[in-house]
């Protein structure tokens, strides 16, 4: 089962539809693995081990549904998406031992594809912040140097993904949450286009379009393998994404013919670029130019980056605000400012003093920005951009003075200046664990497709992988 580790989740399909491996052989190594390094990690905060073995055993197994990822072991985000029975916490006191009684359309589809969930992964506090340290089940430690940040929301999956603990976890994204995490923690995360997976039965979209479902890899192959399992609307959904011409598995080694590729250092808010940074988006973009494509700087078009952040920031706070009501909704008590974090409390409270024309203001310039960028960039197939503006930084980097609950909030819009950009146009974005610096730590690379085509990013992130194979690396923290 030792050899089962870093075989990516289509791999491991594959042992169990020749039946050279059980689906209980897979959860058991997992589990075994798990348990290994969450002491040190903490990365799962509920597992759910018994009833994963009574999917994947017995009689049970041989009914698990015969979908791309049957008998494969999965790891659930705990934030958003419900597990009927399984308690969800969204990285909060307040939510207690709130247990949802149906599943989410993507949970649905995830078992419909034959994953077999054991556990839910470690997140921050409703994901605010873009690193995973909440108040509740204490921060997740980056496999690669357990001193530094995961990234965040989805830190508790991709560092599970990195240490071996699983070849792929579902994330969500709704300033950078998964590719954040993919960064710091070097494996593979593609955020899909606005309306490609669902956020039903219960919400239809969270604040104006931001937030996106997906995942975590090791592989390309499982991150367009899963999408294809995942992708479409559920009944009502406010948005719908065209659906791909053929399914996304079938991009994976497909010559992406020769791409015009932008590339830029720069972004909205003028933040400065750590030299780690700018030198991982150098080396992609020669990456990129001697694999034979037109690689130039890109067009940036003129923003007010001051009243771009005011913008976000109102209908970050509302969106907050929101969320901390509708923890009170689903769990029906009162929210109270000693049951959540500092930080999200103050949010709820400028969240609850923003006008309502304000707010709305605010999405009317967000989506005007979302245009300005999207008709600049039109001349490009993708454009090529840091995913972060720093390496991993130590824990407790984004924690704030008692005297400033909001610190951390704006120390974070410091660190991830480019991947907000994509929540507000709706675009697929990808980061790809391409570098690592002089520290060992992961850098990744940032490529953003047009609207809609999630198919040219699956294309170039394989070619990527056979030029440039990430998945041979092992942190010093594993399974």
């Amino acid at each position: 089962m030792q050899d089962l580790t870093w075989l990516d989740a289509t791999a491991q399909a594959e042992l169990v539809r020749t039946g050279e491996v059980q689906p209980s052989e897979l959860l058991e190594a997992a589990i075994e693995r798990l348990e290994r390094v969450n002491g040190r990690l903490n990365v799962v905060i509920t597992p759910m081990f018994e009833l994963a073995r009574a999917l994947a055993s017995g009689a049970a197994a041989a009914a698990l549904p015969a979908g791309p990822f049957r008998g494969v072991p999965f790891l659930l985000k705990d934030l958003l998406a419900t597990y009927a029975g399984v308690r969800r916490a969204d990285g909060s006191d307040f939510m207690g031992e709130y247990v949802p009684d149906h599943d989410s359309t993507l949970v649905a589809r995830y078992k419909a594809a034959g994953l077999v969930t054991f556990g839910k992964t470690n997140t921050p506090e409703l994901g605010i912040l873009c690193t995973t340290e909440p108040r509740r089940f204490g921060a997740s430690r980056n496999p690669w140097d357990v001193t530094r940040t995961t990234g965040g929301s989805s830190g508790g999956s991709a560092a599970a993904v990195a240490a071996g603990v699983v070849p792929m976890a579902h994330a969500n994204d709704g300033g950078g949450s998964i590719r954040i995490p993919a960064s710091c923690c070097g494996v593979f995360g593609l955020k899909p286009t606005r309306g490609r997976t669902t956020l039903g039965p219960d919400l239809g979209d969270i604040m104006a379009g931001l937030v996106h479902e997906h995942a975590v890899t090791r592989s390309v192959r499982d991150s367009a393998a899963l999408l294809d399992a995942a992708a479409g609307p559920d009944v009502g959904d406010p948005y719908f994404a065209a659906p791909p011409v053929r399914p996304y598995s079938k991009e994976v080694g497909a010559d992406p013919g020769r791409l015009r590729i932008g590339f830029t250092a720069r972004n909205a808010t003028g933040v400065a670029l750590h030299a780690d940074c700018l030198a991982a988006l150098e080396d992609a973009a020669r990456l990129c130019a001697e694999l034979g494509h037109h690689v130039e700087e890109a067009v940036m078009p003129p923003v007010d980056g001051q009243r771009l952040t005011q913008a976000f920031l109102a209908l970050w706070a509302a969106g907050g605000a929101a969320a901390v009501e509708g923890a009170g909704l689903v769990t029906g008590r009162t929210p109270a400012a000693e049951q959540f974090e500092a930080l999200t409390w103050a949010l709820y409270e400028m969240g609850n003093a923003v006008p309502g024309p304000q707010v709305l203001l605010g999405i009317t310039y967000v989506q005007g920005v979302a245009r300005a960028f999207q008709k600049a960039w039109q001349g490009y197939d993708v454009v090529l951009t840091p995913t972060v503006a720093e390496p991993p930084v130590p824990l407790g980097t984004f924690d704030s003075p008692p005297d400033n609950a909001l610190a951390g909030l704006f120390r974070a819009a410091e660190f991830t200046p480019f991947t907000p950009l994509q929540n507000m146009t709706g675009q697929p974005a990808m980061s790809v664990p391409l570098y690592w610096n002089a520290a060992g730590l992961p850098i990744g690379t940032h490529f953003v497709g047009r609207y809609g085509d999630e198919a040219t990013l699956f294309r170039l992130a394989a070619q990527l992988e056979q030029a440039r194979p990430w998945a041979g690396r092992r942190p010093p923290v594993h399974a």
